[in-house]
């Protein structure tokens, strides 16, 4: 079976394509199939997202399964937020910089002790014929205060994880993806299609 990656992102597809290469023939990213689907992310929640992405490039692209995935930052002294709107949450056409300046104005007098948050990594993988599997991974931290570190993207820099006493633009590419949201989240998936393949 012929997995279609809906992402062009080539950290998130190869960290995609190392977990899940045992269970399809072939991997694709978007681009290597030459195709340029967009789909609106309009939904509430990292679920409704990924499931949406994934049935609608599942349908425009004759392909026999598609991944999709939404991640963000939840931040819970902002009631979730940025969330879904992680990638905007400076408003439409801002860069990583604009967000995370807006993020440490809306935490400003929030005190280290209530600036828990966490990344959250939803993926879905829809097969045609089947019902679509939806999981999710999340990596708990806390919000610094200022930015450490120079890998990683987005919000990273702010993001500190406790268990390896650093920021997440701290790490190296291998630390990250072995802790990561998204690696959670792709271990469940491998969990569920081994759960899968078991009840046959």
């Amino acid at each position: 079976m012929k997995l279609l990656i809906a992402s062009n992102n080539a950290h998130k597809v190869r960290e995609i394509k190392e977990i899940l290469s045992d269970y399809f023939d072939e991997l694709m990213t978007m681009r290597e199939a030459g195709l340029d689907i967009d789909v609106v992310e309009d939904g509430k929640t990292f679920r409704e997202n990924a499931v949406k992405k994934a049935m609608e490039i599942l349908e425009k692209s004759g392909f026999d399964a598609t991944l999709a995935d939404d991640s963000g930052l939840c931040v819970d002294a902002l009631d979730g937020a940025p969330g879904v709107y992680s990638a905007r949450y400076a408003g439409e056409g801002h860069d990583d910089r604009a967000n995370n300046a807006k993020l440490m104005e809306d935490m400003k007098d929030v005190p280290d002790e209530k600036r828990t948050c966490r990344f959250v990594s939803a993926v879905a993988l829809a097969r045609r014929g089947r019902p679509v599997l939806v999981v999710e991974g999340k990596a708990e931290g806390l919000l610094l205060r200022a930015p450490a570190g120079e890998n990683g993207f987005g919000y990273d820099p702010y993001f500190y994880y406790p268990p390896l006493g650093k920021a997440f633009a701290e790490l190296s590419a291998e630390e990250k993806n072995s802790v990561s949201h998204r690696r959670a989240s792709l271990d469940a998936l491998r969990k569920a299609l081994d759960a899968e393949a078991a009840s046959r």
